[in-house]
């Protein structure tokens, strides 16, 4: 499907996942942009290259119990509990708004089990507009000690073979950065027949009341993201573009065209922007537009000139 309008070729941001074209590289990261409706006063929707809607699971999830979100130095915490609609009224009550919209959405999925992303995934296949689907690996598989898919390399691709096998646009499988080595993950799930890659999801953090002596968040322990992150994303997102062949999209403390042009050079073919949202609510487009900026300033044919384009001096790994 092509999403490429003739309003948007001028500096061609034009980028491709998969079989799906992008009109640029900029996506809204899930969990921070809600359902798109949400911001619809604030960006103009149909000027992204594509939104992510918040995980959706089988059944509907009330998440954990507040306080959920912490401010932290240079970003937050969040332990949200990954609450969400479930996937039927989902379906009925935001897809049809959705599927309205001039870009591409990327459905991102969650569960608990191999099974539960695979009945996902068959039930998100044929439904109008959906135009990719992004797999949260992140999450614990309960038969199985409560380990995440995403810190095992089998696991994460027992996941992504399953919902292949159901579904009927590109998968997009969202790593952890939670690992000692997230190319081994990369790599397994590409074999297992990912169409591309996102990262990274959120670092495990916490923070401390001294004044209470008692965790800020009542879960305890939640993702941490925003600017704090960007340097550990950028090394997962080289390492990771440089030891597959599918494409990577870049996350973590992306907030201005510069930090996405970064995360591009490092080998990203497109960025999402997450926390950046609950600062800047127009950040999305404006980084957008700081990029066609960029390509026409530096005479680019095309933002894919940069892609990987890091220049590494001998020695460098």
């Amino acid at each position: 499907m092509d999403f490429v309008t003739e309003k948007n070729m001028d500096h061609d941001l034009e980028v491709r996942i998969g079989s799906l074209v992008l009109r640029n590289p900029v996506l809204t990261a899930s969990g921070t942009f809600g359902y798109a409706r949400e911001f619809e006063q604030f960006v103009n929707l149909h000027r992204l290259g594509g939104v992510v809607v918040k995980g959706i699971s089988l059944e509907p999830r009330p998440g954990n119990p507040p306080p959920r979100i912490v401010e932290t130095s240079c970003g937050m915490l969040n332990a949200i509990g990954l609450e969400n609609v479930g996937v039927e009224r989902f379906i009925a009550e935001k897809m049809p708004y959705l599927n309205n919209l001039d870009v591409p959405v990327f459905v991102n999925i969650l569960g608990d089990s191999v099974d539960e992303y695979q009945r996902l995934a068959a039930r998100l296949a044929g439904i109008p507009g959906v135009s990719a689907l992004e797999v949260n690996i992140s999450c614990p598989n309960v038969k199985k000690g409560g380990a995440a898919f995403g810190s095992d390399p089998d696991m994460a691709a027992a996941v992504t073979r399953a919902v292949k096998q159901e579904s009927d646009v590109p998968v997009i499988v969202k790593l952890s950065p939670n690992v000692t080595d997230v190319t081994v993950i990369a790599r397994a799930v590409e074999a297992a027949g990912a169409d591309g890659l996102s990262l990274i999801n959120t670092l495990i953090g916490m923070a401390v009341d001294l004044r209470t002596r008692r965790p800020k968040l009542a879960n305890v322990i939640g993702g941490l993201s925003g600017p704090a992150i960007k340097p550990v994303a950028l090394r997962m997102v080289y390492q990771v573009a440089r030891a597959v062949s599918v494409p990577v999209i870049g996350i973590g403390g992306i907030a201005s065209a510069e930090d996405a042009l970064e995360f591009i050079l490092a080998g990203a073919t497109a960025v999402q922007v997450g926390t950046a949202n609950f600062v800047n609510p127009r950040a999305s487009e404006e980084i957008v537009e700081g990029m066609a900026a960029y390509v026409h300033a530096q005479h680019l044919g095309s933002i894919r000139e940069l892609i990987g384009a890091l220049q590494i001096s001998e020695g460098g790994s």
